[in-house]
């Protein structure tokens, strides 16, 4: 069956993580993408750790298959090469600092110029415009002023997300609006023209705690592993370890201390009847249930739970998840190809019944660049000639 994005080429000029994410989400689905990197070691992401046999751990996840073309953008040839690729592809995608593309001749506005029926996707920190909009934008200082880490860690402590949460909601906003893009353009012919802010992007992601800040003028508290609304919802020790339980609403409380725990007495308490009043006494309802789950060994008592239908997790650590047995029984890994061994990557998380995603291999900077520079329209001893004195560079590894 045919792949859903089949016959599209996105061209990206892109770094780090968020416009990498919103490429590779569309190379997972067919399409043709073309990594644009620097000739002096290229995208810094493959050096921020050589955690994959040699590859940095977030280029390998965000850069599977996509063909890698490195070029000198200083220089006007590197520059023509782009132009040419982007004369024949469907998307533009790009992350550089703001204004970088524009004096580079490579901006939406003169790309579409010439074809108005091309989607551009600008990916920045702060947006176009505004006072904030040449500010350095990496993902923890978006997370800080989006508010999240805000609200993320202990009373005590505010901490970032352990996972860069503004890059990869920026990542997927944008690959959402390529695809959306794509689709009036089947209809219309028309291009696009597309700017996806990080702040804006995270600040959407904070949803329920910043409409409790606009209409109570309450900051939603650090919670740790509990919730500001939720009680019982936290971590509970057992015998060898701890369980995570969230019970969202009275019945399920009702279920857990009465076909659980085996304390009926606490399902109609007063103090404990209803959410509103467990969230007002939450250390005395935490401390009940504590009390009852040290009991249990942490098998024991997540399978009691799972079948009383409480919602509850194991404290996995990433170890356990890469034996995750839900995952092997979903047969959702992978192999795919790195320039210096296979590694095992996950499937996308929409699966479609009819297709399996394009699981292409990682490629060496500059891999395709040789071949790139002829479809850009050099012939073979001009592409041989740009090679040599660096306005290209060709990786070794085929």
């Amino acid at each position: 069956m045919t792949r859903p994005l089949e016959g599209i080429t996105v061209v990206s000029l892109e770094q780090a993580v968020a416009a990498p994410l919103a490429t590779r989400n569309l190379a997972d689905l067919g399409a043709r993408v073309v990594k644009v990197e620097r000739t002096d070691g290229g995208d810094f992401a493959r050096g921020y750790d050589h955690a994959v046999h040699g590859t940095g751990a977030h280029f390998v996840w965000l850069n599977r298959g996509k063909e890698s073309v490195a070029v000198d953008l200083k220089t006007a040839e590197g520059r023509s090469v782009v132009r040419n690729l982007v004369e024949h592809a469907d998307v533009f995608v790009q992350n550089l600092a703001p204004g970088a593309t524009e004096r580079l001749g490579l901006g939406a506005a003169d790309l579409r110029s010439a074809r108005p029926e091309l989607v551009v996707a600008n990916l920045s920190g702060f947006g176009a415009g505004g006072p904030m909009e040449q500010r350095k934008a990496y993902d923890m200082l978006i997370q800080a002023e989006a508010g999240l880490i805000s609200i993320t860690g202990t009373p005590e402590t505010p901490v970032k997300t352990g996972i860069p949460t503004a890059d990869i909601a920026s990542g997927m906003y944008c690959s959402q609006a390529v695809l959306a893009a794509l689709l009036r353009h089947g209809r219309t012919g028309e291009g696009a023209t597309i700017d996806v802010s990080m702040l804006e992007a995270t600040a959407e992601w904070m949803g329920y705690a910043l409409y409790t800040q606009m209409h109570t003028g309450t900051q939603s508290p650090r919670m740790g592993l509990s919730h500001s609304s939720i009680a019982p919802y936290d971590a509970f020790p057992t015998r060898d370890g701890q369980m995570l339980i969230g019970v969202q609403n009275d019945h399920g409380w009702r279920t857990l201390v009465t076909d659980v725990l085996g304390v009926p007495e606490l399902a109609d308490a007063p103090r404990f009847a209803t959410n509103v009043e467990r969230v007002r006494h939450r250390a005395e309802c935490d401390a009940c249930v504590a009390e009852q789950t040290a009991l249990w060994s942490t098998e024991e008592l997540d399978e009691h739970l799972a079948r009383a239908g409480v919602p509850a997790a194991q404290l996995k650590e990433l170890d356990q998840v890469v034996q995750h047995p839900q995952l092997a029984a979903r047969d959702r890994w992978r192999e795919i190809g790195t320039e210096h061994a296979t590694v095992e990557a996950l499937l996308p998380p929409a699966t479609f019944t009819d297709v399996e995603a394009h699981m292409g291999d990682v490629p060496a900077l500059g891999q395709h660049t040789r071949a790139l520079l002829v479809e850009s329209g050099m012939d073979t001893s001009s592409a041989d000639e740009a090679l040599r004195n660096g306005v290209a560079h060709q990786s070794e590894h085929r």
